[in-house]
Order: C-alpha cells, then sequence, then structure tokens
C-alpha cells in the first residue's frame, strides 16, 4: 500500500463555517481532512498554468 504524503496547513475559518464543515464531514463518513481535499478537488482545475507576464509590455 503506497503512503500519500500530507502537508500541515494552518488556516482562519469562520466558526460557524468549520462547525457546518465538521458536521457534513461526520454526515459522511469522512474526516475534515478528506472532506476538504475532495472539496478542492472539484472545485480546482485539473491543471493550473500560471504564466509571467512580461513587464516591458506593462511600461507606458
Amino acid at each position: 500500500m503506497k503512503k500519500i504524503k500530507k502537508q500541515r496547513v494552518t488556516l482562519f475559518l469562520n466558526p460557524d463555517l468549520l462547525k457546518q464543515a465538521k458536521a457534513q464531514a461526520i454526515v459522511d463518513g469522512l474526516s475534515l481532512t478528506a472532506l476538504v481535499e475532495k472539496i478542492l478537488i472539484e472545485y480546482l482545475p485539473k491543471e493550473t498554468i500560471i504564466r509571467r507576464t512580461d513587464i516591458r509590455h506593462l511600461a507606458p
């Protein structure tokens, strides 16, 4: 079984939103971590491409 590496993060959330997320995780039979990962996977595009802007084109 392959172990998936995780990284700890600190978030500041509205207490009511956190309470609702914890309750939903229980209803879904998931950990809060699994629920947040699931939501982010569904929300984010499969690939994010960030391109550098050529600063010379921005100067007047």
